[in-house]
């Protein structure tokens, strides 16, 4: 993690930074960095190397940019058909409705790749401050924010080392609070349905969460259904459940990584004739509008995903405009909601 002075950000690398590393002259680097160009493969690899090592993006605006504002921020998300998030780019964008900055959104399809790819080109574009969700990045992403001279918002999360600033709560807790409200109903015997990789580490996360608590107060903690591949889909849901009754019949509630596969178990069960809570229980996390339509209506966790969009992107243009000294953690709330399924 790079050390930053109080309320200064490190110096943005330059193309003269990584020609000195590289051993070669600027206008090299250059050439190296254009498509087509005719330069050695030795020396393009060397300057690559520095390109890595520094953390540095190239200026596609610099040319046409000497005030260093461009009128943007950048955000990425895991998906754009996810109400969660999509409730999140809501919020951000109606906290920007005042300030004249635009929003740049990119998603990731829960791929650090992807999301370092993304990085790279909106920090191209030199936006003015970025919002991420997660704390978890490559080690090139990382780098490249800590030098990238703007402020860095990391959501949905409470990471470890945070590169900037923090707007987020800690799903493992979350999903405690979850089992230790529906054990304090009576249950004993649970069941957890998540995916197969684990690139949704807020979906690791919750699943941590779930044996901890259990482990706490000395449950079983074993019946755990990896599923699909994240994000998990209601149909992927239907079969993690089926699977989750051939081993374990006798389980008495299972709880979902997200409300979307809780609501195809919900039904799957109800396809095979049981009665959803009196014969098994079931409960997601989210609070998805569809969590409140179902029948019977879902018992989940809100997280106030508008909230932490509209306090992340706060954050950030206060930290833009330099107003006040904008707080390095923001934990927001989340709240076990009690319905019928359980």
């Amino acid at each position: 993690m790079t050390n930053i002075p109080d309320g200064k950000m490190p110096e943005t690398p330059t193309m003269s930074d990584v020609a000195r590393r590289a051993g070669v002259s600027a206008m090299t680097v250059s050439r190296a960095l254009k498509e087509g160009s005719h330069v050695s493969k030795e020396t393009r690899e060397r300057i690559m190397q520095a390109v890595n090592e520094l953390g540095y993006v190239l200026d596609q605006s610099a040319g046409s940019l000497s005030s260093r504002r461009t009128g943007f921020i950048a955000a990425i998300i895991p998906s754009i058909n996810n109400s969660n998030f999509s409730d999140t780019a809501r919020g951000i964008t109606d906290a920007l409705e005042e300030t004249g900055l635009q929003l740049l959104l990119g998603y990731t399809n829960y791929s650090v790749e992807r999301e370092e790819e993304l990085i790279e080109a909106m920090l191209r574009r030199r936006p003015e401050g970025i919002i991420l969700t997660g704390g978890s990045h490559t080690p090139k992403g990382r780098r490249m924010l800590e030098q990238a001279g703007i402020p860095v918002i990391e959501t949905w999360d409470r990471p470890s080392q945070p590169i900037d600033k923090v707007v987020g709560f800690s799903n493992g807790e979350a999903m405690e609070l979850l089992v230790e409200t529906l054990a304090a109903k009576g249950y004993r015997r649970f069941g957890y349905i998540g995916g197969t990789t684990a690139r949704d580490t807020r979906g690791s996360q919750r699943r941590a969460g779930f044996v901890c608590a259990l482990e706490r107060l000395n449950l079983p903690a074993d019946r755990l259904i990896s599923f699909g591949v994240p994000p998990i889909s209601m149909e992927q849901g239907a079969q993690a459940v089926v699977n989750m009754l051939e081993r374990w019949p006798d389980t008495q509630v299972v709880l979902c990584v997200s409300d979307l596969s809780a609501f195809g178990a919900l039904m799957e069960c109800q396809r095979r004739g049981m009665k959803v809570p009196e014969d098994i229980a079931i409960a997601g996390f989210g609070d998805y509008e569809i969590a409140a339509c179902c029948h019977p209506r879902m018992t989940t966790i809100n997280v106030d995903c508008y909230g932490i969009g509209r306090q992340a992107a706060l954050k950030l243009t206060q930290a833009i405009q330099g107003v006040g000294k904008p707080e390095a953690l923001t934990v927001t709330d989340f709240r076990v909601i009690e319905r019928e399924s359980t």
